[in-house]
């Protein structure tokens, strides 16, 4: 297949077994079938479907957009994609809004191709593609891991090198600038299947790092940390710094309620720790190549209105 036709292994088998393949003339059905030196292949692409998914006139701050994708800064509280749980107010319900007719198709479908998500209560920068060309090209550079992808986190503690106990705590290591990375595999729990359980043997290699920007208190017991991945699993930041020891401030799922020293802050700056309703994680940064012209292209946003205000309240303590 020519590469600008961009098509898909998995979409050239849909096509055959729909019959819009033909051999020399004749219609072949079987993806399995030999093709003869010389053969002439004809492949009859429809005009991409229309999406059953609704679009939806939300609000969308757009940090980039051409012909082939768009960079957007998700809220926290809105879902990537229409799931049982969220059929509707969804990132890709509002993508289909603002893309109108300006979508020639993904898989055969008008809509946009998600190559990556973010949680729900995460904010931060999102890449969408609009064709399949984008979208093979971005899922490639996310599948070799050679997106550039920071988070700014608030978590518990402060991850130092100098604190002994990070020494004991299996797949932890400090690499030159005080750099903490996390080596494990991650699955889905045995129990519970909503959340992300660190594992040494099966599940999917993760690779987390993270430094401090910022502590607050005296003794420290709370720090801004930046971190990156190499790899892009399920919760992992929040389920690595939860095995660390340093879990996120307001994670309501991997332990982001910790009684903090009252000495360390003032009372004013530990109310407002514990009033925190999210997962302090903000997607802040985002590289790659872009997937048509080759470009190096790279975004920031900055930190969400509700984590700033905590700074500032961690601040004044």
């Amino acid at each position: 297949m020519p590469e600008a036709a961009s098509l898909s292994r998995t979409r050239l088998s849909r096509l055959i077994a729909e019959g819009a393949v033909r051999v020399d003339g004749v219609i072949v059905d079987n993806p399995k079938a030999r093709v003869n030196e010389g053969a002439e292949v004809e492949i009859t692409v429809e005009e991409a479907e229309s999406s059953d998914i609704t679009p939806e006139p939300i609000p969308l701050e757009i940090l980039f957009e051409d012909d082939d994708l768009i960079v957007v800064n998700k809220p926290a509280g809105m879902v990537v994609h229409p799931a049982p749980g969220s059929p509707a107010g969804t990132l890709v319900n509002a993508l289909l809004h603002h893309f109108g007719d300006d979508l020639s198709g993904v898989g055969g479908v008008r809509r946009p191709g998600i190559v990556h998500r973010i949680d729900k209560e995460t904010s931060g920068l999102l890449v969408v593609a609009k064709t399949d060309a984008a979208h093979h090209g971005l899922a490639d550079q996310f599948a070799a891991h050679s997106v550039e992808r920071h988070y700014s986190a608030l978590c518990f503690g402060v991850p130092d090198a100098s604190d002994p106990r990070l020494r004991g705590v299996r797949g932890a290591a400090f690499e030159p600038g005080n750099i903490l990375r996390l080596t494990t595999q991650l699955a889905r729990h045995r129990t519970d299947r909503q959340r992300q359980a660190v594992l040494f043997e099966g599940g999917r290699h993760a690779v987390t790092r993270a430094r401090v920007v910022h502590s607050f208190g005296e003794p420290p017991a709370v720090a801004l940390i930046d971190c990156w991945l190499e790899t892009g699993r399920t919760h992992q930041i929040r389920v690595h710094m939860a095995h660390a020891g340093h879990g996120l401030i307001g994670d309501p799922v991997y332990g982001g309620k910790r009684k903090l020293p009252a000495r360390a802050l003032s009372a004013d700056a530990i109310a407002a720790v514990q009033a925190f309703d999210r997962q302090a994680l903000h997607a802040a940064t985002l590289g790659f190549e872009h997937p048509v012209s080759g470009e190096t292209l790279r975004f920031e946003a900055p930190l969400p209105q509700d984590m700033r205000r905590l700074i500032d309240r961690l601040r004044t303590a």
